[in-house]
């Protein structure tokens, strides 16, 4: 993980300089220092030894035959050695710590590096041909129907949509949704006129007959509550009537009564024609029509809209949807066996399965991406590029030449072998080619 190294707070002045921050983490880091570490024993050893042998034959031998020959070659693997190690070196560094201009070049250097990288992308790998080549020659609608049509690559993408969709609804804050479901609720429930659509669902039950159900629901309703509570009826019955009045009379006016309620509903019941069955129809029409024309049955129907959506219990129940949701789609999403992971993997695998056998299909995929691809290329190449610059620059310059050095360093040693062992090549021939022209 990337962590900064500079912590500067924001000044009078204006904002704090951008913090710098480390490189990513290179793989096989250890690897690679340890390989590193390996070239660069060998090409020091390698000019270690040139330069023994030199001495040897400065101070043991003639300038003369041979000899002379050979203090030529290691003179100028030591001066080859010597030049590409200074040159190797001061890509990476400053060679001994000695502030030598144009030397720790990538540390001095690093934005210029990274704006010439961004740039090179750019001009050589996002140009909306190379990209539109690339994917046209991927095939992806192929290869999409292929992987899809496959059920255990159609279950994985089933399993990551649903924890896509779990994820996203955790990221949503509740009392945000809360707010929406009350204000869509509010929105849809205001705009409905309650009382001329109470009368126009009155309306069409009526001229289809099926109030007539309705009413025979209501009297066999009431017929069952005579039979069940006859008992508490008289009770009551015996309560509310005068202290005066004697008992058989009582007695005899409830039967009276009661009997005749009875007989009222049955007959009405059993009645198609019957009397109440048409003042139930005729008021029903009535009711419709008020409902339809009255201003005050709206106005009384827009009171019992806002009473509705005051009512503190509508709002636990709005402010439970969600939660409830959320929870159903998280035990959905953690159970393998769900419908909505059945589903979305039939739907994955269907679509794979069409996918594969529409040809035009395909092709309409693979010049949608191609299209894509183009679009970004045209229109987001500066900011691509940008992207590549910009992370370089905010890169620490000393852990950028050192990870750079460990991707490279293990090449550039060879460099500095041969540069020793073209040195005293040279060195070789221009001390024959002087003896030949002496």
């Amino acid at each position: 993980m990337a962590t900064s190294r500079l912590d500067t707070p924001p000044t009078e002045d204006g904002p704090p300089p951008r913090s710098a921050v480390s490189p990513p983490p290179m793989k096989q880091e250890a690897v690679r220092a340890e390989q590193l570490r390996i070239a660069k024993r060998r090409a020091t050893g390698l000019l270690v030894a040139m330069t023994v042998a030199y001495m040897v034959l400065l101070l043991f031998t003639d300038d003369a035959g041979i000899w002379a020959y050979l203090r030529a070659a290691t003179e100028g693997s030591m001066v080859g050695g010597l030049a590409d190690w200074f040159a190797v070196t001061a890509i990476f560094r400053h060679p001994l710590g000695l502030p030598i201009p144009h030397t720790a070049v990538i540390p001095a250097r690093k934005e210029q590096f990274g704006e010439t990288l961004g740039a090179f992308v750019q001009q050589n790998f996002l140009s909306p041909e190379v990209l539109a080549e690339r994917v046209r020659s991927a095939r992806i609608g192929e290869r999409a129907a292929d992987w899809l049509s496959e059920p255990g690559n159609a279950e994985s993408a089933a399993g990551h949509a649903a924890d896509l969709v779990v994820a996203v609804a955790d990221v949503i804050k509740d009392e945000d949704v809360h707010r929406v479901v009350e204000s869509e609720l509010d929105r849809v429930v205001k705009a409905i006129p309650a009382a001329p659509l109470a009368g126009r669902a009155l309306r069409m039950m009526t001229d289809q007959g099926r109030h007539e159900e309705l009413l025979d629901a209501l009297l066999r309703g009431l017929q069952r509550y005579l039979d069940d509570n006859r008992q508490s009826m008289r009770d009551r019955f015996g309560q509310q009537s005068p202290r005066w009045l004697p008992g058989a009379v009582e007695e005899r006016i409830f039967e009276r009564l009661y009997d005749g309620v009875g007989n009222l509903l049955r007959e009405a019941n059993n009645d198609p024609n019957h009397e109440v069955r048409a003042q139930f129809t005729e008021w029903l029409r009535s009711l419709i029509e008020r409902l339809e024309a009255s201003p005050e049955l709206e106005e009384r129907g827009d009171d019992l809209k806002r009473e509705l959506l005051t009512h503190p219990e509508l709002r636990r129940w709005t402010a439970s949807l969600w939660t409830e949701t959320k929870a159903r789609l998280r035990a959905q999403a953690d159970d393998r066996d769900s419908e909505l992971r059945r589903r979305l993997a039939d739907a994955v695998c269907a679509a794979g399965t069409r996918l594969r056998e529409d040809a035009a299909l395909r092709a309409k995929l693979d010049e949608l991406a191609e299209s894509a691809a183009r679009y970004v290329a045209e229109h987001f190449h500066d900011e691509i590029a940008g992207l590549v610059s910009g992370t370089i620059a905010r890169w620490d310059a000393e852990q950028t030449s050192t990870r750079l050095e460990l991707l490279l360093g293990r090449d550039l040693q060879f460099i500095r072998i041969n540069g020793t062992v073209v040195g005293g090549l040279a060195g070789l021939a221009i001390h024959a080619v002087a003896t030949g022209l002496g």
